[in-house]
This record gives structure tokens, sequence and C-alpha cells, in this order.
């Protein structure tokens, strides 16, 4: 289990990805991430809604991007 100062940055992230790309849509992530992009939810549901329940590999990637500053270009495709 991770400890809890990653936990909190995790969180952080989260807040950061919520506020500038919540309103992004799973449908439009999928295309740069792939079908397995947040599993079981639904591709009109935005991001915002969606971000508490990602799996570990997607929630890595959005961190991932987000922080080298990819993500932006990736919800605005």
């Amino acid at each position: 289990m991770p400890d809890s100062a990653t936990l909190t940055r995790h969180r952080d992230k989260n807040g950061e990805i919520s506020k500038k790309h919540g309103n992004t849509l799973v449908r439009t992530l999928r295309k740069t991430y792939g079908a397995h992009f947040a599993k079981g939810c639904d591709d009109k549901e935005k991001l915002s809604e969606v971000l508490h329940k990602l799996d570990e590999p997607s929630l890595s990637s959005l961190i991932r991007d987000h922080e080298s500053g990819r993500l932006e270009q990736v919800c605005r495709d």
C-alpha cells in the first residue's frame, strides 16, 4: 500500500487535473490512451465524474502526461 505522502500527491494531482481538464469526455481520452482507459466508464462521462474511480494504469497515464504538459494537447484532440 502506498504511503500517505504518495496518496496526498496523487490527490493533489487529481485536483489539478480535474480543475483543468474535468470537462473532457472519456471518449476523447480513449483516442489517445486506448479502449482500456477508464474501464467500466461510459464514453460520454466527463473526466471529473470518473477520476475518483480510475484504475491505476489509467490514473498513472493521466498524471504522467499532466506533469509533462502533454495532457492539455490530449484533451484538445
